[in-house]
């Protein structure tokens, strides 16, 4: 399977993303998009400014992960992708704290992720168990 990087400018203030994580083209979730399952995850470069982090104002990071990753980036780039839960357009991010915060700080308009699907039933249950 092929992984496919987007990268959008800075200023863009709407986007649509479309991709496909199966080889026929088909959209990620195929038929069954609307119960959020099916096809996978779709790996793309999306805007930090269009992430929605719910949990940023219950957890603090640690600030020296958050240096040694900002060091690494630099030198090597993002080695793994951020988790996002992307429901009707809008896209979630409950993991990748430190990464976000160390692409924030360096100053990178977009930041890889790694996007599933969801309802807003999934997203409900993944706010309630964060």
């Amino acid at each position: 399977m092929a992984n496919f990087v987007l990268q959008f400018p800075n200023t863009l203030r709407s986007f649509a993303v479309s991709a496909s994580s199966n080889s026929n083209g088909a959209p990620p979730g195929g038929s069954g998009s609307s119960s959020g399952g099916g096809g996978g995850p779709v790996i793309l470069e999306l805007p930090l400014d269009k992430i929605r982090r719910p949990l940023m104002r219950t957890r603090a990071n640690d600030q020296n992960k958050v240096l040694e990753l900002m060091d690494s980036i630099k030198e090597i780039g993002l080695q793994v992708p951020i988790d996002v839960l992307e429901v009707d357009g809008v896209y979630y991010g409950f993991s990748g704290c430190h990464r976000y915060e160390a692409h924030q700080r360096l100053g990178l308009p977009t930041i890889r992720c790694k996007i599933r699907r969801g309802t807003k039933e999934t997203l409900r249950l993944v706010k309630m168990f964060c």
